[in-house]
């Protein structure tokens, strides 16, 4: 069976990432977010070359971010994706992040993309058998850049 758990991404706070108040700076999750997203990708699709040599890409066109906690130089963070909506040509993706090991709530960012065309950039419909994947790529795995 598959899992019901979102697949999740784990990263260390870094040094440089944090502001004059000691917490992780807000434009920096747009980073989080990328990284997540990419990781995402790639249980999607193998890496994003691949995806490219699909005939796919995907475009931002927008993202809303809202905090619960701060996060600080050294914790590990958890982004964890699900996607909230697929349309004709458009697809949001949710990416929660939370501290690990506690699940602390710390950020939770919504993101619609638009499927283009490598070559022309033009909308491009989600191919069916890509939906499918969406629901179910990455599902109960843990990829983690932490070293914890």
């Amino acid at each position: 069976p598959m899992s019901d758990k979102p697949m999740e991404f784990r990263f260390r706070v870094r040094y440089a990432e944090c502001d004059a108040q000691q917490v992780v700076f807000n434009a920096r999750y747009a980073d989080y977010v990328d990284i997540t997203i990419n990781e995402y990708i790639r249980a999607l699709f193998g890496d994003y070359r691949d995806m490219l040599k699909q005939g796919m890409d995907m475009q931002v066109v927008s993202m809303t971010l809202n905090w619960s906690a701060p996060a600080h130089f050294d914790d590990v963070l958890c982004g964890r994706v699900t996607v909230k909506h697929l349309g004709n040509t458009s697809f949001t993706l949710e990416v929660q992040f939370v501290r690990y090991p506690d699940d602390t709530p710390i950020a939770r960012a919504e993101v619609v993309y638009v499927l283009v065309d490598p070559e022309t950039l033009g909308k491009k419909p989600i191919p069916d058998d890509l939906r499918d994947r969406m629901q179910t790529a990455g599902r109960g795995t843990v990829i983690s850049h932490a070293g914890e």
